[in-house]
Formats: C-alpha cells, sequence, structure tokens
C-alpha cells in the first residue's frame, strides 16, 4: 500500500542543506548522502583524488559548487586541461575540480590529466572529478592513469529519488515565494522527470504561466505547463 507524501512544510524540513554557489541549497538524501560524506571528510582524504559518479540530473554539478564552496578548489575546464601545464591550472588553489571527466579520456586528454593528477599528489593537494560512470567504464588506454583513478575513492550518487524530488519542488516554489497544495506537487511528481535540472524548469515553468495569466498555481495550470514541454 502507498503512503501519502507527507506535507511540504514538514517534508523540507527532513533534509540538510549545505550551501552552494549562486545561492542555491544543496539537499542531502539517501541518493547523495555517500557522497556528501567524503566532501564533508576533506581535506582527510586518503589519496588525492575523489571521483564523484552518477546519472546526468543526480546532482553531480551542485556537489562540485558546494565542494568549491567548501575548499575554493578551482575548476578545470576540457581546454584548459589541453592548453594549460597542471601548475597553471591548479594556481595557488588547495584542490580542484574537472567536470564531466570520462570526457577527457574520450578526447584523448588522457596524458594531461595523468600530469594534473600527479601533479597534485605531488604537491599535496585534491582533485574531485565527477563523471556518468566509474573510472573503470570510461576506457582508459594509459596504463598510469587507470591504476591511479581505478584505486581513488568513489562515491556513486543515484538518481533523486521522490522524496528528494519532492523536496526540492517545494524549496523551489518557497525560494520563490509561492504557497502550492501538496496535490499539486504530487500531481507533478508522478509526470516529470526526475532530475534536479527539470525540477527548476518546471517550478520556473509555472511560475511564469500565473503571472502572466495572473492565476494561482492549481493542478489545471500545472497541466498546461506540463502539456507545453
Amino acid at each position: 500500500m502507498n503512503t501519502p507524501p507527507s506535507a511540504p512544510s514538514q517534508l523540507a524540513l527532513d533534509f540538510d542543506h549545505r550551501p552552494a554557489l549562486g545561492g542555491d541549497d544543496f539537499l542531502v538524501a539517501t541518493p547523495n548522502a555517500e557522497a556528501v560524506r567524503w566532501l564533508d571528510a576533506w581535506p582527510d582524504w586518503p589519496g588525492p583524488a575523489l571521483v564523484i559518479f552518477g546519472p546526468a540530473g543526480s546532482g553531480k554539478t551542485h556537489l562540485a559548487e558546494v565542494f568549491r564552496s567548501k575548499s575554493g578548489a578551482r575548476p578545470v575546464g576540457l581546454r584548459g586541461l589541453a592548453d594549460e601545464a597542471a601548475p597553471a591550472l591548479m594556481g595557488d588553489a588547495r584542490a580542484c575540480v574537472l567536470e564531466d571527466a570520462e570526457e577527457a579520456v574520450a578526447r584523448g586528454l588522457e596524458q594531461p590529466l595523468l600530469h594534473l593528477y600527479n601533479h597534485v599528489k605531488e604537491s599535496g593537494r585534491h582533485i574531485l572529478l565527477t563523471a556518468k560512470q566509474p573510472p573503470a567504464w570510461w576506457g582508459i588506454g594509459l596504463g598510469d592513469l587507470a591504476s591511479r583513478l581505478n584505486t581513488a575513492a568513489q562515491a556513486g550518487i543515484g538518481a533523486p529519488d521522490d522524496a528528494l524530488i519532492t523536496a526540492v519542488l517545494v524549496k523551489q516554489f518557497a525560494d520563490r515565494q509561492l504557497k502550492v497544495d501538496i496535490e499539486v506537487i504530487s500531481y507533478m511528481l508522478t509526470r516529470m522527470e526526475r532530475s534536479f535540472d527539470a525540477a527548476r524548469r518546471m517550478v520556473g515553468a509555472i511560475d511564469d504561466l500565473a503571472l502572466e495569466e495572473r492565476r494561482n498555481i492549481t493542478v489545471p495550470l500545472v497541466r498546461q505547463v506540463l502539456d507545453k514541454i
């Protein structure tokens, strides 16, 4: 027997909020709890690297922003990885972040990535890498890089579950100073894509339509938005 969701005002309080860049909060729940524990443990990681992997929309970028906010980590893009030496990429930062790290392998940047890893390790600093799959699935051809990344600390995160998506929706509406009934949240939950990005897009579109048509946020209005999307 299915249990009806809790009231939004209660549910939102069941999650730990972590500040992220851009003023957003990151909600900590079962799908991402292990990754958050690793971030909380920084700088006392057992090695120089942490790999966080999970499907698109699972919150990897948010976690990377939480880490950057906590550590002052410098973002490393694929273009920088290709064009700049590791010391220049790191500067004086205590850590760096490389998102979509499997793309570095796909684009033939294994050697620069190895140099960056080695520089991070030799200088006593850290690197956070995000990816859709664990390193063993990246098809790494460079043996030294494969051995380093395959033995790095790793944390998988899953797609947001119903409770987390519900809390995200409640928070997105609250951030816009909007109050909605639980029936609206429940209707959205059963029909929308399960991702943080989708939740933000949906709430933004609903708010825009409500303002444009000067209507309250109801299930029929949400249905209109869903039909358009």
